[in-house]
């Protein structure tokens, strides 16, 4: 069976975001998947989590696990994994020097490596952590909006395990516009409740997209059902189930 392509862009697209690349590198280091876990201050689980996702993302196996043996076993990195941890060293060294030179220049601007940022969620709010709560296997992220508002994201404990995340980070809050249902009226039951005025509303008054500047100025784009009656300038409000809240790192 022929090996499929090693895809780098894949794998290190988001080096700089979560610890991924870190657990592949102490695999490769220690010969063990639950050693390296430890080290990396993450649940076992985490640690499969992120090489299956990084394996995922690279098209081909980055480790392979002996099972048995006197130790029990252990695992290697494949020669697809050893180059990706070959080709994460130089884009890091690349990365810092323009960083580098930016800083140089005159200051960073904020969230720079946001920028670079592709993806179908239309609502991308910079915010800050202001607490976790685990609920269970999940996790509940706080997080405070420029103006003020709180917006809840529900994720699971291993990935706010491989994020690293904390109380005070810049982060990230990422909702398709489909998950954003916009009324006139707030309903309380309806998850994470964001109230802002009307920008633009296709068709005013009938169903249909409505985009919403929120206190702060960040704009939110989402749907509303026929009856709403929303126009350009009416106070509105946005509901978004916890679980459709994305967090993203952006740098």
């Amino acid at each position: 069976m022929p090996s499929k392509p090693l895809q780098l862009a894949g794998a290190l697209a988001n080096d700089a975001a979560d610890k991924r690349v870190e657990i592949l590198r102490r695999v490769g280091a220690l010969g063990s998947i639950s050693q390296a876990a430890r080290d990396a201050g993450v649940s076992y689980k985490a640690a499969w989590q992120a090489l299956d996702t990084l394996s995922n993302l690279a098209g081909t196996p980055l480790v392979e696990r002996a099972v048995g043996g006197t130790g029990g076993g252990g695992a290697h990195l494949t020669p697809a994994g050893e180059r990706v941890l070959q080709a994460a060293d130089e884009l890091a060294r690349a990365r810092q020097g323009v960083l580098d030179r930016l800083a140089r220049g005159g200051g960073l601007p904020a969230r720079v490596a946001a920028l670079g940022l592709r993806t179908s969620m239309r609502n991308q709010l910079p915010c800050r952590i202001a607490s976790l709560r685990r609920q269970g296997g999940a996790v509940d992220v706080r997080l405070a909006l420029a103006g003020g508002a709180l917006l809840v994201s529900r994720i699971t404990g291993e990935s706010a395990q491989l994020l690293q995340l904390a109380a005070g980070q810049e982060v990230l809050a990422l909702c398709k516009a489909t998950a954003v249902h916009v009324r006139a009226r707030p309903d309380p039951e309806r998850g994470n409740v964001l109230e802002g005025t009307v920008s633009r509303a296709t068709r005013a008054g009938a169903a249909g997209e409505v985009a919403l500047t929120l206190e702060g100025g960040a704009q939110l784009v989402g749907f509303a059902a026929e009856g709403q009656g929303l126009k350009r300038g009416d106070p509105a409000f946005a509901h978004m189930d916890a679980s459709a809240v994305v967090i993203a790192l952006a740098s």
